[in-house]
């Protein structure tokens, strides 16, 4: 028998990105505590001052007395007041990195509770170890620079990588389609055979269907693992004309933020590889109710993990509870939130990462850091 929710505290971080070409970044995260004097740690990721001002204040105005009170280990029934109480507002956008903050943490404060882990709440682990992909922004200066920070990734032991292109920095890789061929083609012949590729053409880029399809032909020789928003996600018709035209994997979905829009994305047949964020839709509850969805239509799930220790906790126990999860998404560069947040960062062994083994999600984070980055 667990306790209650005693309190629900939003805290806004700031924060450099080694990842990101050191620009600042910021997110919100959630410290719940329960009668019983346990404590779980959730995250939104809502980047933006405003977003996480006002994806704060809908938890402090609004779920937090809502849920204090409630029983810490009914988690669906939590997720169902919050839902009902953001209807107005809430079918998407702000409210839901809030509410997938506050998920987060019940399922996190819960599994510390009863002393089992979020992938044993979540059914158990059917897949104990994913490959280690390294995921970063191709942001240096020349190609042989990115190619050989790309390099020493798969040396280090990563499986594959994954690049989004078109990002803050120094490389001018992305915007012309003739940059990205070149840089994937040099790529591929400087990795050899083996070595995965996937390729974020991302909201940096904005190309038209025509473009995207004679690029994904271009690809398809160099094998690519996938493609991943190679046009702007809302363009559905242009997806059908990309999936007609190509058989490279396509990936989309990480700026979905809701069950109900995953089902409609799935309904388009267009994407196979579905990009899930627990930070950002609705959380460790929605999340696995959309990977159902997924391994229902017999597709694939990805998690994005771009973001704090605490998300990619998260992330990494929902992808080892299923079977549709294919590799695991890492930051390969040191960072304050992976490696200063938490007292045992995730990282990968052999190429493999596998989720904590502890209670909960498996992580015990330093509060004192919490505080360092935390906006007044």
């Amino acid at each position: 028998m667990s306790g209650t929710v005693r309190s629900i505290e939003p805290i806004v971080l700031r924060y450099p990105e080694p990842n990101d070409f050191n620009n600042m970044r910021m997110t919100m995260l959630v410290r719940l505590t329960t009668s019983a004097g346990g404590v779980g740690w959730g995250e939104g990721i809502a980047m933006w001052p405003e977003a996480c001002k006002a994806s704060a204040a809908i938890i402090a105005d609004g779920f937090a007395p809502l849920l204090v009170g409630h029983p810490v280990g009914e988690i669906e029934a939590a997720w169902w007041k919050m839902k009902r109480h953001a209807w107005w507002y809430g079918e998407g956008g702000i409210a839901s990195f809030a509410l997938s903050a506050v998920d987060m943490a019940l399922w996190d404060a819960f599994g510390a509770e009863i002393g089992q882990s979020v992938g044993t709440l979540l059914g158990g682990v059917v897949q104990p170890k994913l490959p280690a992909n390294a995921t970063m922004h191709v942001n240096k200066a020349t190609l042989e620079e990115n190619i050989a920070e790309i390099a020493g990734h798969i040396s280090a032991g990563f499986r594959s990588v994954k690049l989004g292109l078109g990002k803050r920095g120094l490389a001018n890789i992305g915007p012309e389609p003739e940059s990205v061929l070149a840089f994937i083609t040099a790529l591929r012949a400087a990795l050899g055979p083996g070595p995965g590729i996937m390729v974020d053409i991302g909201n940096g880029i904005r190309w038209d269907p025509p473009t995207a399809i004679r690029v994904a032909r271009a690809l398809e020789p160099l094998e690519i693992g996938w493609i991943e928003e190679p046009l702007y996600p809302a363009d559905i018709e242009g997806y059908r004309r990309l999936r007609a035209a190509t058989t490279l994997t396509i990936a989309s979905g990480e700026r979905e933020w809701t069950i109900e829009g995953y089902k409609r994305l799935l309904a388009t047949e267009t994407v196979d590889v579905f990009g899930i964020d627990p930070g950002r839709a609705e959380g460790v509850t929605g999340f696995r109710a959309v990977t159902r969805l997924v391994e229902a239509a017999h597709r694939q799930v990805n998690a994005h993990a771009f973001s704090t220790a605490i998300t990619t906790a998260a992330s990494l126990h929902l992808s080892a509870a299923t079977t549709a999860s294919r590799i695991f998404e890492i930051k390969p560069h040191p960072s304050p939130m992976q490696h200063e947040l938490v007292r045992t960062p995730i990282w990968h062994e052999g190429g493999y990462a596998t989720p904590p083994a502890g209670p909960g999600l498996g992580i015990v984070v330093d509060e004192r850091v919490v505080e360092k980055y935390r906006v007044a």
